[in-house]
């Protein structure tokens, strides 16, 4: 089983059915052509009702014939490049959950059913260079199709497929000119799916954000950091879903990210909305939250365990650590497969593309981007000044921990904030941004060790630990007692770094 995939580069073409094959040893760079071999393949796509699938174009089969028989998942990749995942026949109507983990993000829901089924006889030409490397295979297939849902008449065509093995990118583009002289042409299809359905092929995906520019609207900053956001779901959904490494820490990160963007520009857009999609990230954000931070937690512990003299390693300190944090990461995944199947998740990738393709926004988000986000990101700024000075103001070490996490936290949006312009302020923008986001990493060290202190005056105060134990503990928290100084510390220069950095407009 492959669901890892493959980079698949083709191009096709359309050919009558009376159409005599080039001589193939005729493309630049084609030594020899082995015999052809005749396959009958046999395929049933499956899509929603609604063709959620075609319409951001992805393909998913199963086909029986040939020598790559099973389940196909063909995720756009570029230019004539698609990636392709397999996954074994399985049962006929039945898709692997490997395939369908990977799906769900655009199905949301809904099922997937048989939509078209295609017969295709298949000739396949084998082309090699001078050196005996595989380069491409040729295929003429010739087609019949019929149309399941919404069902349409039965279609029949010919068309050929040049498909890259190991040859460079720029054989397709040697090859053309031999593939056109008997009169095929560039099909007009992506898809022999595309061409079943004819007019029932839906356009594609609706508007999108529009492209940032300095003399551009204000809103279009928004939105298409919010669409880089919604790529950033759709890219780790499945990762997510199949245990990727990293993938909930980047599924995280979007819905941050988000948030950050809505609460700089709240102001261009109606409010009510605005809040009512912040609620619903920021409730994913505490889904996704447990797993990450146990995560996290665990590789801080077990580095600083290893960093202790000898004498304080040993006892149970080690399995009391992986015990109470392996579960509550567990505990917290669960949870977040969970999530991912419900209604409200699924409605909340589709309220962030309603914002994105149609924003409910004010006649301001209409004006120059340059000034109105300058300053907009100049308040951002002046937020983290704002909380920089309660730190000075308070009182106690938990008054104190409580303030620095809200430095870090308006950091953090700062940082967001500067993002999103760096295409419209330029460098101001790039070292605004590096200047908060190194702010919010020494801060985000201190709330971590924040977090570990508590952890472990936990765990340390369980009765009847061994004296050895015990001392493994001490010796923990008094390395995150200096983490602490010492990122405070850090903390006060990167701060200083950032005061005075603004945006012009």
């Amino acid at each position: 089983m492959d669901t890892t995939g493959k980079l698949e580069t083709e191009q096709k073409y359309d050919a009558e059915t009376s159409s005599a094959l080039p001589d193939l040893r005729e493309i630049e760079g084609v030594d020899h052509v082995a015999e052809p071999t005749t396959d009958h393949l046999e395929a049933v796509y499956f899509d929603t009702r609604s063709l959620a699938l075609a319409a951001r174009r992805l393909t998913l089969r199963r086909r029986t014939g040939g020598t790559d028989e099973g389940w196909h998942l063909k995720l756009p990749a570029g230019t004539d490049q698609r990636q392709e995942i397999h996954a074994p026949l399985g049962q006929p109507e039945t898709v692997p959950e490997e395939l369908s983990d990977h799906l769900q993000v655009f199905t949301r829901g809904d099922e997937l059913v048989p939509v078209a089924r295609l017969s295709t006889r298949r000739t396949t030409y084998r082309l090699y260079g001078p050196g005996g490397e595989h380069l491409a295979d040729f295929a003429d297939d010739v087609v019949h199709a019929e149309a399941l849902q919404p069902p349409g008449p039965a279609l029949d065509w010919r068309e050929w497929e040049l498909e890259l093995v190991h040859g460079p990118r720029e054989f397709l583009d040697a090859a053309a000119e031999t593939l056109t002289s008997t009169g095929a042409s560039h099909s007009v299809f992506p898809s022999k799916l595309a061409r079943t359905f004819g007019d029932a092929w839906p356009a594609g995906l609706g508007p999108r954000a529009g492209k940032p520019r300095k003399k551009g609207r204000a809103v279009d900053v928004v939105t298409a950091y919010l669409d880089a956001r919604i790529e950033d779901f759709i890219a780790n959904d499945p990762g997510v879903r199949l245990g990727t490494p990293d993938s909930v820490h980047k599924m995280r990160s979007a819905t941050r990210r988000a948030r950050s963007a809505l609460a700089t520009y709240r102001k261009l857009f109606n409010r009510s909305a605005v809040r009512e999609l912040q609620s619903e990230l920021k409730w994913l954000g505490q889904i996704l939250g447990p797993a990450r931070d146990a995560e996290v937690m665990l590789e801080r512990l077990r580095r600083h365990v290893m960093e202790l003299p000898e004498k304080q390693r040993s006892g149970s300190l080690n399995q009391m650590i992986e015990q109470e944090l392996v579960a509550a990461h567990n505990a917290g995944y669960r949870n977040v497969l969970k999530t991912l199947g419900t209604a409200r998740y699924f409605r909340l990738l589709g309220s962030l593309e309603e914002f994105r393709d149609h924003p409910p926004a004010k006649p301001r988000a209409f004006r120059p981007a340059r000034k109105v986000t300058a300053k907009l990101v100049n308040r951002a700024a002046e937020r983290v000044e704002r909380s920089r000075r309660a730190v000075k103001r308070s009182a106690g070490r938990t008054s104190r921990d409580t303030a620095l996490h809200e430095v870090r936290k308006d950091a953090k949006r700062l940082r967001h904030a500067g993002e999103s312009v760096t295409e419209i302020h330029g460098k101001r923008a790039v070292k605004l941004t590096k200047s908060a986001g190194r702010l919010q990493t020494v801060l985000g060290d201190h709330q971590d060790s924040v977090m570990a202190t508590a952890l472990l005056g936990r765990l340390a105060a369980t009765p009847d630990l061994t004296a050895d134990t015990d001392l493994g503990f001490q010796g923990l928290l008094e390395m995150e007692e200096r983490i602490a100084r010492k990122t405070e510390k850090k903390a006060r220069k990167a701060g200083k770094k950032l005061r005075g950095l603004r945006l012009r407009s």
